[in-house]
């Protein structure tokens, strides 16, 4: 089969269709044959990771397809049945083995590119917001690259779900439109405002009760200044570096902060199906009803991968940047 992987880690030049052989199937796996796969942020990472030794893995860490082989003890799921789901690599190729465990069947009128568009950006905004962001009813959220792939559906989530008041940063004015006709309260231009200075402003000096932060460290004084006396922070990613060169821990104290980092696809297996699990009875059914919708911002075709990391590099996207598979 033809899948994506790297010649050796680096930029995106790196990218190479190879041929793999087809994956064999331990117990409890399907094999799918994949339509549409995602780009993503952990997959130039991966690309670029020095740790990396031969046989180098073949990027891509969500899929949407068609069932066409199983090694389950049941036959819960069927041969030609639609579906889509995170697998731990292996994404960007004609076929991937996935757990049962962690698909979910797509709706009847949902395309494979759209399904594509789900898995780990809901996955993250899901497991961000509550599982650990335990946000309420009502709370405030701020919520950084509002136009992203993940931030799309954070938006989406915390309005239909919790109808929570939200504020966005993104780069453009049309990013910040955008985020709004998907519900968000309150848009900051980060490249023309002070961000703690809006969101104060909003909440009347209150500040937030949560923050999905995927930038790090230079945001870091400003999210402290935003969030309010016993609020909780989630770093999800460093775009803006992973070093804060000082930090007063008296401010932490005197708020009470509670700060967690975390990345999906380093989780358990365990974790992963328990997490698609929830995600398929208390969201899937907004999907069914169209309330909620996966964004996507553009696809490209499989020859076209470098153009498709280089897009997500350069901050382009509104939404997911699809990789079709099938031409």
């Amino acid at each position: 089969m033809k899948a994506i992987s790297i010649k050796k880690p680096g930029g995106s030049e790196q990218l190479e269709i190879q041929e793999r052989p087809v994956p064999s199937l331990e117990e409890g796996e399907l094999l799918i044959k994949v339509q549409a796969s995602a780009i993503n942020r952990t997959d130039t990472l991966t690309r670029e990771n020095k740790q990396l030794s031969e046989p180098y893995p073949i990027l891509g860490v969500e899929v949407a397809g068609i069932v066409v082989d199983s090694n389950l003890a049941d036959e819960k799921i069927a041969i030609g049945t639609r579906i889509a789901g995170l697998v731990n690599h292996g994404g960007y190729a004609e076929y991937v083995a996935m757990p049962a465990d962690r698909v979910f069947h797509m709706p009847d009128t949902m395309s494979f590119e759209e399904a594509a568009a789900i898995p780990e950006v809901f996955l993250t905004a899901y497991q961000t917001l509550y599982w650990l962001g335990k946000l309420k009813q009502g709370e405030t959220v701020l919520i950084h690259a509002g136009a992203s792939g993940v931030g799309t559906a954070a938006i989406q989530l915390a309005k239909k779900m919790t109808k929570a008041n939200v504020i966005v940063t993104a780069g453009s004015e049309e990013k910040l439109e955008f985020c709004k006709e998907l519900g968000a309260d309150k848009g900051i231009n980060y490249k023309k405002e002070d961000f703690a200075k809006e969101v104060l402003d909003y909440t009347q000096n209150k500040g937030v009760d949560l923050i999905l932060d995927f930038i790090g460290a230079s945001y870091w004084d400003q999210n402290v200044a935003s969030i309010k006396t016993d609020g909780r922070w989630i770093l999800i990613g460093t775009l803006g570096g992973a070093i804060v060169e000082k930090v007063n821990l008296g401010v932490f104290l005197q708020k009470r902060i509670a700060i967690q980092g975390t990345l999906l696809t380093p989780r358990s297996d365990q974790y992963k199906a328990e997490l698609t699990n929830e995600f398929v009875k208390k969201v899937m059914p907004y999907f069914e009803n169209n309330s909620i919708k996966p964004i996507i911002d553009t696809t490209f075709s499989f020859g076209d991968v470098t153009s498709a990391h280089l897009y997500m590099e350069e901050n382009k996207n509104t939404g997911k940047i699809i990789l079709s598979i099938q031409e």
